[in-house]
């Protein structure tokens, strides 16, 4: 009897440690850079899924876009390798719960630096600067103007800042439609269900250069604002916003930042403005 009570303290004491030594390893990983957990295995970082030349989940499910080229730019000079990317959709009323629960590493999805969004949480960057404009149907010449969208339905997206700049600024009746995404915005505008969308440049010159999409609409060609876009990331993660606009500033420096922007938005005939100065944690 003593033998098997021995034994069976034994087993006991194998088995608990071999629960502490699997414990202690995904506490060591879930320390590192990546994701929730993730450890150094894999990086979640959010991006749009939707929208041409800046961030788009292709059919056969890859991802291509100036967004992901400097997610992914950054995401290697982190540590990690393309393969270890894991890609999550980031939809713009999203962006800042995503990374305040942790499901994400960081943000890099045309996401505008406003004073309102670092109550909750830092950028990194800016790398991009765009500005805010309409785009309309080709054969509409009432709108040369935002004044012109009095009275008349604009769409964009809800949590953008562009709709509400419009609306509080611009043109106050305005009818404005938010949708969960701007391909919804861009078919309205198709079925003439909506007179114009409004984003930044970039965004519009993306889905207007889309095969499908060519000769059916046009870009006013106004710039009703400024839009630096940075990286979005935990507040308070300093070591981590100084990494990445080290990233940044490096893609800038290598050239990979133009290469970028030209083989991104170059097709759609989009003069980009120089690479902007670094402001966010200096």
């Amino acid at each position: 009897m003593k033998i098997s009570k021995a034994a069976a303290a034994a087993a006991v004491a194998v088995a608990l440690a071999l629960t502490a030594t699997a414990c202690g390893g995904s506490s060591d990983k879930s320390s590192d850079t990546g994701a929730t957990g993730g450890g150094k295995d894999k990086i979640v970082v959010g991006i749009k899924f939707d929208q041409p030349g800046l961030g788009l989940k292709t059919p056969d499910g890859k991802y291509t876009g100036f967004d992901v080229d400097v997610a992914t730019y950054v995401a290697k000079e982190l540590g990690y390798q393309p393969d270890q990317i894991e890609f999550k959709q980031a939809v713009s009323a999203e962006r800042e719960n995503l990374i305040s629960n942790g499901d994400v590493k960081f943000v890099v999805a045309t996401y505008s630096i406003n004073d309102k969004r670092k109550e909750k949480v830092d950028f990194a960057g800016p790398y991009f600067l765009a500005h805010q404009d309409l785009l309309v149907r080709a054969d509409d010449t009432s709108i040369t103007k935002a004044e012109d969208l009095n009275k008349k339905k604009l769409c964009s997206v809800t949590g953008s800042t562009s709709a509400q700049n419009v609306k509080t600024k611009l043109a106050p009746e305005a009818d404005l439609l938010e949708q969960g995404g701007y391909s919804e915005c861009l078919t309205g505008l198709e079925n003439k269900a909506v007179d114009a969308l409004t984003t930044d440049n970039s965004i519009l010159a993306g889905y207007a250069a889309q095969e499908k999409n060519k000769g059916k609409f046009k870009l006013v060609g106004l710039s009703l604002s400024n839009e630096n876009y940075g990286i979005g990331l935990k507040k308070g993660d300093k070591e981590l916003q100084t990494k990445i606009n080290a990233a940044l500033k490096k893609m800038v420096e290598d050239g990979s930042w133009q290469k970028a922007v030209d083989k991104n938005l170059g097709p759609a005939n989009f003069k980009s403005e120089p690479a902007p100065q670094i402001t966010e944690g200096s």
